[in-house]
């Protein structure tokens, strides 16, 4: 798989609370850097609780490899409740991807939930690029390694998707 290719990493978990409960847990943008290796902190930019279309957040990451950085997103889908999808852009234009543009973002995170055997099916994912981002990087410094660079990074996110809905089960099933 390659960069170009905008792979994707997802991982799935059944709750045992309602749609209503878990999709007010998703909603928090907050909620995340609880759980995320990666993901350190969240801080809304709009004072839009609900959240709607359009609404931005800020980002603080850590990565071993890159340091820390900042990224801006927008929630670009909002069907309540069942999807939640947010565009993260290069907020510092750190990775070389030219101004940040949610048309053209580094990724695309998901929440989607679906009434499950009495509680909730919640599937959480990211589909990578089209835009620059950290992982870029690596594949600049390495092309030819790319497909093994991309193939450690779906395995990092992966084992924080799978954190992140861990810890949101946690809360959901304790109510």
């Amino acid at each position: 798989m390659r960069y170009a290719d905008h792979p994707t990493a997802e991982c799935e978990v059944h709750i045992e609370a309602d749609r209503d409960r878990v999709w007010d847990l998703v909603c928090d943008i907050q909620l995340p850097a609880r759980f995320s290796p990666e993901l350190r902190r969240v801080r809304p930019l709009d004072d839009t609780v609900p959240l709607t279309q359009g609404t931005r957040f800020e980002g603080h990451n850590h990565h071993p490899f890159l340091g820390e950085w900042r990224t801006i997103s927008y929630v670009v889908e909002l069907t309540v409740p069942s999807a939640l999808a947010w565009a993260v852009v290069d907020a510092d234009g750190r990775f070389g991807g030219g101004p940040p543009d949610p048309a053209n973002p580094a990724a695309t995170w998901r929440f989607d939930l679906t009434p499950d055997a009495g509680g909730t099916r919640l599937r959480h994912g990211v589909r990578i690029g089209p835009g620059r981002s950290g992982l870029s990087l690596a594949i600049d410094r390495s092309p030819e390694r790319e497909e093994a660079i991309v193939r450690h990074r779906l395995a990092e996110l992966r084992s924080g998707i799978q954190d992140t809905l861990d810890g949101i089960k946690r809360l959901a099933e304790l109510g």
